[in-house]
């Protein structure tokens, strides 16, 4: 049976993890109010972006000038833009993307599709460093604070792998942010561009467009934007998506340490009350002894 030091040296050990917990708790608050208004400002304006780009492309015959919407015959090799954490402490949250990544890897190696990666965040690139898929690059530190150029450097190297023929797809896996206490791990493809069908604008009624300047020019300058704004509005859902996961994974962390606390202080108080009734026994035992 462990003494009673023992005991009381495990429970100052549970109360300072305890005020650890708390304060990457506290952290984790903060700059999730940070990232949620981010995501807040911009998340409206990629809805909106990606809505008339889907439009604008719904117009493109198939087969025409514009790369970056028309199909492959065959699909034989895709990219796979993995985004995960930097960091971990956030519960299940890095593990979902990754479990994510891996079905979709296993379903294209089983189709002979040919499957490389780049990896955004490194908890996603230190669990592919030793296993047998190509990373084409790493990017880490991106999700500490989301900006434009970031986005913009991945997107004009995607856009070229596409159009040299490097990739036929490109996917993105990132956590969609449904609440504090739901992330999804979402798999979207990003390229090719799928335009809106006849269905959706059937749904919303129908809008026509007049194009200044034309409807090619338009189409050649916002094809390549929509990606950038996409990938940036990916970045946003992931950080905000991590920091809440953590404030949640320490709560339960600091919950679980005063309940460790409670559990170990009721074993204390049971071994000194043993302990007590241990030594009153002996003094009893003695003096009965000493009166005979």
């Amino acid at each position: 049976m462990a003494t009673l030091r023992d005991i009381k040296r495990k429970i100052d050990a549970v109360k300072k993890t305890s005020q650890i917990t708390k304060a990457m708790n506290m952290v984790a608050a903060a700059k999730l109010r940070g990232a949620q208004q981010n995501m807040e400002k911009f998340h409206p304006y990629a809805v909106k972006f990606k809505e008339v780009i889907g439009r604008l492309a719904a117009g493109v015959e198939e087969g025409g000038e514009y790369e970056l919407v028309n199909p492959r015959e065959q699909v034989r090799k895709v990219e796979l833009v993995l985004i995960t954490a930097d960091r971990g402490l956030c519960g299940s949250y890095n593990n979902n993307l990754i479990v994510t990544a891996e079905r979709f890897i296993r379903e294209k190696q089983a189709a002979g599709v040919e499957v490389s990666l780049i990896t955004v965040g490194r908890k996603g690139s230190d669990y592919y460093k030793r296993r047998k898929i190509e990373i084409r690059r790493r990017m880490t530190g991106v999700l500490n604070k989301p900006s434009y150029d970031d986005a913009l450097s991945l997107g004009r190297e995607l856009i070229d792998i596409f159009e040299t023929g490097e990739s036929d797809e490109v996917y993105v896996i990132y956590s969609r942010y449904l609440s504090m206490v739901r992330q999804v791990a979402t798999l979207v493809k990003l390229l090719p561009i799928t335009p809106e069908g006849p269905e959706k604008e059937k749904e919303d009624g129908y809008v026509e467009y007049l194009f200044e300047p034309s409807h090619q020019a338009l189409l050649t300058d916002l094809l390549p934007n929509f990606l950038y704004i996409q990938l940036l509005e990916h970045f946003y859902q992931t950080s905000v998506g991590e920091h809440a996961a953590r404030m949640a994974a320490m709560e339960n962390a600091t919950s679980n340490c005063k309940e460790m606390v409670r559990s170990l202080s009721l074993t204390y108080n049971k071994a000194r009350q043993a302990g007590i009734t241990t030594e009153l026994m002996d003094i009893v035992g003695g003096a009965e002894a000493l009166r005979k």
